[in-house]
């Protein structure tokens, strides 16, 4: 069995959908893009995408050793809404079930382990979404698919609703081709967004993003965009919802754990909720991240008036 074959029965026998393997070469153009973008002040209030462009634009700045890098996909899609209660806030699909990091994060451990069993020498380091590691850039050096314009990454076969993980290590295989941009004149992304967050193909405006917004924003929601939402409580999907690639090749997960039933958040349930209670109930769930505050400042919000007393404070 060839090293590649040895990882992607382990990648399938951990739920992965699709793997893909680049050289650890810097990432040069994708490196400068991100610094125009920050530098455009499109990351908003996320100060953290100022930092660490040593380890963005080399993995060996995070793995001295590293020869190779693996990328993994897991396919997350849970399905449809189905029929919304009034006043019900809608969730995006990503936090329907369990918090994603901590799910991929234990299978991108147990794969180092496996091939460590084999191969004592085997270093690794590996990143979901968490650390100075460009993961969607890394999909696409590895061949998972392409960025699209709403920048997510895109795969011809399966779309766009899945998970990335990457894998840092100090062996070589036998890398896998690109895939070329198959959006094409398509702009379904771009004319759907309801606050005009993709400004052109490409590039995605943090302070416009209604995922921004609703989750990594902690001050107020600006009022010029009451009404623009379409009642999404905690992220947003319509840019995935309206791909042509999405709509023709989605698929329902095969992973139990993104199959929660937190697609839709009632402003009742919180109105009386302390945080003590907010953790025990979205402990293990990506809400938790826009903290109970949050959630009450975006129900609000789509509300289009006061439902919620008492008012959220601004957050920390």
């Amino acid at each position: 069995m060839t090293p590649n074959q040895f990882l992607i029965s382990l990648s399938e026998a951990a739920g992965f959908n699709l793997i893909g393997f680049a050289p650890a070469k810097i990432l040069d153009t994708e490196t400068e893009r991100l610094r125009e973008w920050v530098a455009s002040g499109y990351h908003a209030g996320m100060k953290y995408m100022e930092h660490s462009f040593e380890k963005k634009a080399d993995v060996r700045n995070v793995l001295p050793s590293a020869v190779s890098v693996i990328s993994l996909a897991m396919n997350y899609y849970p399905g449809e809404f189905g029929q919304l209660p009034d006043k019900a806030g809608k969730v995006s699909r990503y936090a329907w079930g369990e918090d994603y990091h901590n799910v991929i994060g234990d299978k991108c451990r147990n794969i180092i382990r496996s091939i460590q069993k084999e191969d004592p020498a085997f270093e690794a380091a590996y990143n979901v979404d968490s650390g100075p590691v460009m993961d969607k850039a890394w999909a696409v050096r590895a061949g998972i698919g392409w960025l699209g314009k709403n920048t997510n990454v895109i795969n011809p076969k399966n779309g766009s609703w899945f998970f990335l993980a990457t894998i840092i290590c100090n062996r070589e295989f036998e890398y896998t081709p690109r895939i070329e941009d198959h959006c094409g004149d398509c702009t379904a992304c771009i004319d759907a967004c309801p606050t005009d967050a993709i400004r052109n193909a490409y590039t995605v405006d943090s302070n416009k993003c209604i995922s921004y917004l609703t989750i990594e924003n902690k001050g107020e929601i600006d009022a010029g965009f009451r009404g623009k939402f379409e009642n999404w409580s905690f992220g947003c999907d319509i840019c995935q919802e309206v791909c042509p690639w999405n709509i023709k090749f989605s698929s329902i997960t095969r992973a139990d754990e993104f199959k929660g039933g937190n697609r839709i958040l009632e402003p009742e349930i919180f109105e009386n909720m302390t945080d003590g209670d907010f953790k025990l109930k979205y402990g293990n769930s990506p809400i938790l991240r826009a903290k109970l505050k949050g959630i009450k400042r975006n129900l609000e919000f789509i509300s289009d008036k006061s439902v919620l007393s008492p008012k959220p404070e601004p957050l920390n």
